[in-house]
């Protein structure tokens, strides 16, 4: 089974009102924050808002490497899983369950639905995951009867434009009720990266042939990308369990967060060809032919998935973990001891991402996922401001 779970425990969690900041709501984080599968019941979804005001915030920036609450964007989201910004702002967002893409107004919240991908099959850790958006393409990551898969399909970006027809770009991923891994995304080099798992069958995860428990890289038609390490493959790094985190840092190297088993969760950083050691190695084995990862968690703290590089530091969400973690970085090193922030305030933390200009995080919820305790307003995109 996945070890991305709920523990059961009662929690108070914290709230800012939707488009802005609710007076002694707006939660200032400190970077000395400590470090620590039930249904949604139900539960009938809050309405999404239509037209709430902008985000603002009148509270002091936050100090240099911490990050502060600044408001709910929108909330009444169900399973919300990717997350791409389009070129004016406004952002997209998968449903895994509903099999559906909504297009969030960045500013006001207001939500218009794009309607459901075809061909989505939803089971378990599967179905309508990450997303990318490229020169007039929205990219999905989903689960289909027989696999896991890219495609891509046409989107001009306009307040009333509508998804096309779904073309295949990666077909024959190895699918399964956990593990599908799921996060793709554009690298600087401009080609097309996916995090895929091992779909609970540990050996697919050191066997090059397959595409499963493996970072891929291809060209945004899904042919082996020019300089990739095994001759004709997708294949960029193996080795992995299941990859939910893709992220390049200000000199253009590829991060990958990775969930463990039953003792830690990792941090790596990306190079091709490299073996990352599963399922003979979890965490740190200093063991000659694997890689280890930059920093690791036990899995209660973390259970990471979405994953973003801003002001100098790796931002990890953390599914069981419950709370969003900070690792700052001096080029390819750390340059400090990992922090946590937010830790039980909004329960489980499913993708984070950087605004183009750095100095913000979006970052959504995942108590809707069916691993969750779901509350009024779950789930919702938040707005993080950076210092």
């Amino acid at each position: 089974m996945g070890r991305d779970r709920v523990r059961g425990r009662v929690r108070i969690r914290g709230r800012v009102a939707v488009g802005g900041v609710a007076g002694a709501a707006a939660l200032l984080l400190v970077a000395g924050c400590s470090s620590s599968s039930g249904g949604d019941g139900g539960r009938t979804a809050t309405p999404p808002a239509t037209s709430a005001p902008p985000v603002t915030s009148t509270a002091p920036a936050p100090a240099a490497g911490t990050a502060r609450v600044a408001g709910t964007l929108t909330e009444g989201l169900r399973s919300p899983w990717g997350l791409a910004e389009l070129s004016g702002g406004d952002l997209l967002v998968s449903s895994r369950d509903e099999r559906t893409i909504t297009r969030v107004d960045g500013r006001t919240g207001r939500q218009t639905s794009l309607g459901e991908v075809p061909g989505v099959v939803p089971g378990g850790e599967g179905g309508l995951m990450g997303l990318a958006v490229r020169d007039g393409w929205v990219y999905a990551y989903l689960t289909a009867a027989e696999d896991n898969r890219i495609v891509r399909m046409r989107y001009g970006g306009g307040a009333g434009d509508r998804l096309g027809a779904p073309e295949p770009v990666l077909t024959g991923i190895p699918k399964g009720f956990v593990h599908n891994g799921g996060r793709i995304a554009f690298g600087p080099d401009g080609m097309l990266y996916a995090g895929t798992g091992e779909t609970g069958r540990s050996g697919l995860a050191q066997d090059k042939g397959s595409l499963g428990g493996k970072i891929l890289r291809m060209t945004p038609e899904g042919r082996p990308a020019p300089g990739n390490p095994f001759p004709d493959s997708v294949v960029y790094s193996y080795g992995h369990r299941n990859v939910q985190g893709l992220a390049w840092d200000g000199d253009g190297r590829l991060w990958a967060a990775e969930f463990g088993q039953d003792t830690w969760d990792e941090l790596n950083r990306i190079e091709p060809g490299r073996n990352y050691g599963w399922p003979e190695a979890e965490g740190r084995a200093g063991r000659t032919g694997f890689t280890d990862p930059v920093a690791q968690w036990r899995t209660e703290e973390a259970s990471p998935s979405g994953i973003a590089f801003a002001r100098g530091a790796i931002w990890m969400a953390g599914l069981r973990g419950e709370r969003l973690w900070r690792i700052p970085f001096s080029g390819a090193e750390r340059s400090g001891e990992p922090k946590a922030f937010l830790k039980g305030e909004y329960g489980r933390l499913r993708t984070v991402l950087a605004t183009g200009d750095g100095s913000r995080l979006w970052l959504v919820t995942s108590e809707t996922d069916t691993r969750g305790t779901p509350e009024s307003g779950d789930d919702r995109i938040l707005r993080l401001e950076l210092g």
